[in-house]
């Protein structure tokens, strides 16, 4: 009884001595953190194969010298396994046990909504683009929205998006997807309700004085609703509506998966850049999901908006949250359906794109959406602003560069009109810019001569310029860009013949004049003095100490290499890599010279020995080689 309570507690008393002792081992020699259970594995599979692979050798009886080999050969075999499986497998990269349910629910459903929108694709003709088909037909665009339609919200947005880049896609597939509508019927009023109360923590009714539970709007992604606060005043509230966020995380990350499928397999989605677009979308439309997002950014835009001839709601910061947004009620109707033969249609067109021009130019922040939907004709006359879900931004670089594009284009100059494209745009490490200078003064004869009048083609033209020299344009400018596109109609809807270069060239000159008042130009020398007055006070002591080290011989260059631990890191790394590289080759040369070497003392029947070292300098070979695949197959972080 006792020899069996000491076989069943000592075995396995060995058995986790010998896994904790393969665990320092593996980390030593592998350098890696190996966990108990990857390690255990590891010596179960490589002590079966142990037995197998020296069942051929003679036994440590026979020939007690070859007992440092065979335990040499039994650790190779389960490192060798530990180094497969973090290749294949790295450390960290299976999840805990506790999430392996909830994994498998996100991949199941995923792969559910993955197999549907490749259903809709192929039903659609899509199967071959998506194989990395090169060639395009007629159909393509057609399918292409009828696709996007089917698919849903998130697919609606993205082909909506895809629509404002005329500089990456065909006109045809432009034109056909600017038809995308997403209009759907109102969600449940229990579910809106739902959100409503989850939100705000208490009933509407508790909350508002009013509320309609008619929307006055849906869209795929919210609806409206009338209401009056407690206080007296007239809001509107938008609400989110049910499980659109979950729905569109998970159509998201499919997007952003075929996208890295088109980016390896198709030529066309490596030139357009179809992972970094997927990716700018997937942020925007998250951006749009939370409407405490608009809120700051209708908040923005207002605060730089101070034209009185157009108007934006002010928001109730208080009632705003993340699916719902309170603003105030604007009384007015759409531009597109608005009468307007008795409003002065040139002055209202004039202040809407002077409102638009300043949020682009002066505040950074714009309204990149002004379509015809989205401004209102008031009962007052004046114009109003809404949705600011979409909402470009820039900084000051990239407005600087805007400025100057827009007065090369009031002065008609081709060189100056180059050189601000090239500060908007990516420009590619080589380019014929005269030949880019001839094209763009064909472009300005061609939309910006006397007597011609700009429209919406002017902006294709330009779009297609680009992507002839290869240029790549920030999506902050496609934005602007779509912005002025977008406000074309509506424009041309309030005031049909307008001019809407002419009145940028006004709006520019009228920013230069600003900015040439001996005021204006006081200040700003004020600014540039005060920002180098520091560097001007140091000047001269720099100065002397120069010249003087200069006249006595003194002038002398100190450069720090590898000032940088991440340099010296790296090269600590590739120099430890080349060390180990050439113990292991060097181990392994010395091991095959010593088992062809005849002669020597015998240390057993069939043994000598110079080719026992050459077994163990054989298996140290082999550890320093599986150390070095490993250091290079391991992920970095």
């Amino acid at each position: 009884m006792g020899d069996f309570l000491l076989y069943t507690v000592g075995v396995p008393v060995t058995f986790l001595l010998l896994v904790t002792g393969i665990a320092l081992a593996a980390r030593r020699i592998l350098g890696l953190h190996v966990g108990l259970i990857r390690t255990a594995l590891a010596c179960l599979v490589g002590l079966s194969l142990s037995e197998a692979a020296l069942s051929a050798m003679p036994t440590p009886e026979t020939t007690p010298a070859l007992a440092t080999v065979q335990v040499g050969i039994s650790l190779l075999l389960m490192i060798a396994l530990l180094t497969f499986g973090e290749i294949v497998v790295p450390t960290g990269s299976i999840p805990p046990p506790t999430e392996w349910w909830r994994t498998l629910r996100r991949r199941l459903a995923r792969t559910r909504r993955y197999s549907r929108i490749t259903a809709i694709a192929f039903r659609h003709g899509l199967g071959p683009y998506l194989r990395g088909r090169e060639r395009t037909d007629t159909r393509l665009a057609r399918s292409l929205r009828l696709a996007l339609e089917e698919g849903g919200v998130t697919f609606v947005k993205l082909g909506q998006v895809l629509s404002t880049r005329p500089d990456l896609l065909p006109a045809d597939v432009v034109d056909e997807l600017t038809r995308l509508q997403d209009k759907v019927p109102a969600a449940p009023w229990a579910g809106v309700r739902e959100v409503l109360v989850a939100e705000l923590g208490h009933p509407p009714e508790e909350v508002f004085a009013e509320f309609d539970e008619e929307p006055i709007a849906a869209a795929s992604v919210a609806q409206v609703h009338r209401a009056r606060l407690k206080t007296g005043e007239d809001v509107v509230v938008k609400v989110q509506r049910p499980g659109v966020r979950r729905v569109a995380e998970g159509d998201l990350d499919i997007v952003n998966r075929l996208a890295g499928t088109l980016h390896a397999k198709t030529r066309w989605g490596k030139a357009i850049g179809v992972r970094d677009l997927a990716a700018g979308f997937s942020t925007a439309l998250l951006e749009e999901l939370d409407f405490r997002v608009e809120a700051r950014n209708l908040a923005a835009v207002r605060a730089a908006s101070p034209d009185p001839g157009v108007v934006l709601p002010a928001v109730h910061e208080d009632l705003c949250t993340e699916r719902v947004l309170v603003m105030e009620r604007l009384d007015g109707v759409p531009v597109r359906s608005a009468p307007l033969r008795s409003v002065d249609g040139d002055a209202l067109a004039r202040s809407l794109l002077d409102a638009l021009l300043r949020q682009v130019m002066v505040s950074g922040v714009f309204h990149a959406d002004p379509h015809p939907g989205n401004i209102l004709l008031l009962h007052d006359g004046r114009l109003g602003m809404l949705d600011f879900g979409s909402v470009g931004r820039i900084d000051s670089q990239l407005r600087a560069a805007l400025g100057t594009l827009l007065l090369a284009i009031e002065r008609r100059d081709p060189a100056g009109m180059r050189d601000a494209l090239l500060e908007l745009v990516t420009r590619p490490d080589e380019i014929d810019e005269q030949q880019l200078e001839r094209a763009l003064g064909q472009f300005m004869a061609r939309h910006l001569s006397d007597g011609m009048r700009p429209d919406v083609e002017m902006f294709g033209d330009l779009f297609k310029l680009v992507y002839r020299y290869g240029l790549s344009i920030p999506p902050e400018i496609a934005a602007v860009f779509r912005a002025l596109a977008t406000v074309e109609g509506t424009l041309a809807a309030l005031s049909p013949g307008f001019n809407i270069v002419v009145e940028s060239r006004a709006f520019a000159e009228q920013q230069l004049r600003e900015h040439m008042t001996p005021e204006s130009l006081r200040r700003t020398v004020t600014e540039e003095l005060h920002s180098m007055l520091p560097m001007l006070r140091r000047l001269p002591r720099r100065a002397e100490r120069i010249s003087s080290a200069l006249e006595q011989g003194r002038l002398g260059l100190n450069l720090r290499l590898f000032a940088d631990e991440r340099d010296r890191q790296f090269v600590v790394s590739l120099l430890h890599q080349v060390m180990l590289t050439v113990l292991g080759a060097t181990a392994g040369v010395m091991a095959v010279l010593l088992l062809g070497a005849d002669g020597g003392p015998r240390v057993g029947p069939d043994l000598s020995l110079f080719q026992l070292f050459g077994y163990n300098l054989l298996v140290i070979s082999v550890l320093l080689g599986l150390r070095v695949v490993v250091t290079i197959f391991r992920p970095r972080g």
